[in-house]
């Protein structure tokens, strides 16, 4: 049935409409259709899954889209937020960060919002909590890169990145182990097992939910299609 669910999604609600009084006529003339035209089988499953990721985007929008305090980059007052789910011990993650920086670079009205999603590694939960306590420093992007540049997470690479970001060594150590620190990281960690995240890079755009590394084309594309989404009257 996740077939024929598919299946009304991408216009077969006009083929099971025709024939709601009858259930197994219906689901005769869903399956024969399915056999004869197999190939419109993954365009209906994306659309499917793009629509119940917007579903689960909508429902959770607010603990998406709204940073952590110093845990942005671009236009703050952008009029589409692109949200990186990241890990420090992803190299997809490291690999993502050009495209990043150039769609920044190229688009003065998007905001760049970075989430902490600490799941290959012990270093990575440490990596996250400093780079929510560089945050807090305002000198979350100095931390950010240096980290990333470093090529390695464990603890001596995340000390060297807070040295680099200049950070206050015992303001961040307190920090850490706060309750404003240690929620974000499991909010994060609760909205990823919502929004069906397997690893990372995750990100969403708009209500389109993304999956591992992208390119800077990849996200100019994604972000305009959230503009047209957001200019389009509601059905």
């Amino acid at each position: 049935m996740l077939a024929a669910a598919a299946l009304a999604g991408a216009g077969g609600a006009i083929v099971a409409g025709k024939y709601s009084g009858d259930r197994a006529a219906t689901e005769t003339v869903v399956r024969d259709y399915i056999l004869a035209n197999p190939e419109i089988l993954p365009e209906a499953m994306r659309r499917l899954q793009a629509k119940e990721s917007g579903k689960a985007v909508a429902a959770n929008r607010d603990a998406i889209v709204e940073p952590f305090p110093g845990a942005i980059a671009g236009n703050p007052n952008g009029d589409v937020s692109v949200v990186a789910y990241l890990d420090y011990a992803c190299g997809f993650c490291r690999a993502s960060l050009p495209a990043i920086t150039g769609l920044i670079a190229g688009d003065p009205n998007v905001r760049i919002v970075y989430r902490e999603l600490p799941i290959l590694s012990p270093d990575s939960r440490s990596a996250a909590e400093w780079a929510l306590a560089a945050a807090l420093q305002n000198k979350f992007k100095p931390f950010h890169d240096a980290l990333y540049a470093s090529g390695r997470v464990d603890e001596a690479s995340i000390q060297q990145a807070a040295a680099t970001a200049g950070l206050d060594i015992a303001a961040a150590r307190t920090a850490i182990q706060s309750p404003q620190v240690v929620g974000e990281i499991e909010r994060n960690l609760k909205t990823a097992g919502t929004l069906g995240f397997t690893g990372t890079p995750s990100w969403v755009v708009g209500d389109q939910v993304l999956s591992g590394a992208q390119t800077l084309p990849a996200l100019q594309t994604a972000v305009a299609d959230a503009r047209k989404a957001k200019s389009t009257p509601a059905t």
